[in-house]
């Protein structure tokens, strides 16, 4: 098929390839001209692991196209998906003027070409209930009729989003019109071949989907980080809770491992957005303001146990941090606790030094020159009272604690992603913090 993906975001860039790897024509719009510069030179403008390799193959195969002609683009496809950024407003809702812009455009395109080919726009932004209708609107406002808008909202976790779409666990599709739920699901059906679903479904229930999968996981998320923080104060250990409750499977083993609270563009995005959708229906989701209110919170958990360690007093303390991103195999800093912990830090007048495998370049967005970046985990140490854990990476989980003792002032480690084991610690003779398990206090 020839398809048109307006949006070379994160989304957009991953949606955009995988179609082409599976023998599509893929014509990816954006009107960014110097990201579009990069692209058209072959230079992948995200970090996701996998995305480098099939990239490059369907740029070489021709597959994959690159353009700021949204005109040529809608003619010349016969699926056009939005992936266009939503990003939160001041209230917490969703905003849309980036989609329904687009849906304008491509309204004005049809009519002044003659709306003779059936053309199907399908939203693949994660946007509120009623958004299909909106767009659909915004096109039919042109006298535009021969078309039909369908919801099939994206599933993908940054650090697995190649796997994710090549091999999905399942496919929603929300539509009415038979013959737009025919060309979704042949498009599909190379992704699906082990028997995963392609759900059908009308909008409504299709963009609900998506809200309602990212809100649960992060009310799953903020239960446990609440839960830890009961543990340290009655004694239990949330690894063995964990353990506990994981084997249960109405429960199951994911989505249970405590910490510094969720980020990324997803989780705190969409846990607003419906929160905001959900009120203006008279139907306030009254939990989901509490899993808001209690993962800003969570932010500040590790800062509390450094304050109250150094005696309240930061003044001219010197902190390593390990880990920026919002989560491992991205650099994606978007709500990152990292910032705000860093942010605390500043305030309290420490200084801080950190070192990301793969964020710094982004970090610097966030943070400019008010820390050092360090080009590697141990530079980060020099000369620091403590070492703040933020992500768990996997090349931080089994340092040589010989070189990490030599270069801390202090034998001090605050665990945000409870990485260590606090028996090991002991045996090192460090004084460790985590998250929902016994402090543990060197000499």
């Amino acid at each position: 098929m020839n398809l048109a993906v307006v949006g070379t975001g994160y989304v957009g860039l991953v949606t955009g390839t995988c179609f082409a790897e599976m023998g599509n024509n893929v014509f990816c719009v954006d009107n960014d001209k110097e990201k579009l510069e990069k692209l058209k030179n072959a230079e992948v403008t995200i970090y996701e692991p996998g995305l480098e390799t099939i990239f490059y193959r369907n740029i070489a195969k021709k597959r994959l196209f690159f353009t700021d002609d949204l005109k040529e683009s809608v003619l010349n496809s016969e699926i056009i998906f939005l992936c266009l950024p939503t990003p939160q407003g001041d209230d917490g809702s969703a905003d849309l003027q980036y989609v329904l812009g687009v849906a304008e455009s491509i309204g004005k395109i049809l009519k002044e070409n003659g709306d003779k080919v059936f053309k199907i726009i399908v939203n693949k932004s994660t946007v509120p209930v009623g958004t299909a209708k909106r767009v659909a609107d915004k096109i039919a406002q042109a006298g535009v009729k021969n078309f039909d808008v369908v919801s099939n909202p994206e599933f993908l976790r940054e650090g697995f989003a190649v796997d994710d779409f090549l091999k999905p666990d399942r496919i929603v599709v929300g539509t009415n019109n038979e013959y737009s739920m025919q060309r979704m699901r042949e498009l599909y059906e190379p992704f699906v071949r082990q028997g995963n679903p392609i759900i059908a479904m009308d909008t409504a229930s299709a963009e609900v989907t998506k809200y309602a999968a990212n809100s649960y996981l992060a009310m799953r998320i903020t239960f446990m980080n609440e839960l830890a923080n009961f543990c340290e104060k009655v004694g239990a250990n949330i690894d063995m809770i964990r353990r506990g409750m994981g084997t249960d499977n109405r429960i199951g083993k994911r989505f249970l491992f405590p910490g510094i609270g969720y980020g990324g563009s997803c989780f705190p995005k969409d846990v607003n957005a419906l929160i905001k959708t959900s009120a203006e229906n008279d139907s306030p989701l009254k939990i989901l303001t509490a899993v808001d209110q209690v993962n800003k919170a969570q932010k500040l958990v590790l800062v509390e146990k450094v304050l109250a360690h150094f005696g309240g007093d930061l003044k001219g303390k010197h902190f390593a941090v390990w880990g920026l991103s919002f989560k491992p195999n991205t650099d994606d800093m978007r709500e990152a606790p990292s910032v705000v912990i860093i942010n605390e830090l500043l305030k309290h007048g420490a200084t801080v030094s950190a070192h990301d495998p793969v964020s710094a370049r982004t970090a610097k967005f966030y943070l400019q020159d008010r820390i050092t970046y360090s080009e590697n985990e141990f530079d980060a140490l020099n000369d620091a009272d403590a070492l703040l854990l933020l992500t768990e990476w996997n090349e931080f989980r089994n340092p040589d604690f010989t070189v990490v003792s030599s270069k801390l002032k202090n034998k001090v480690i605050f665990d945000g992603r409870n990485i260590f084991d606090p028996s090991k610690m002991k045996e090192l003779n460090y004084t460790y913090y985590s998250i929902g398990r016994e402090a543990v206090k060197g000499s």
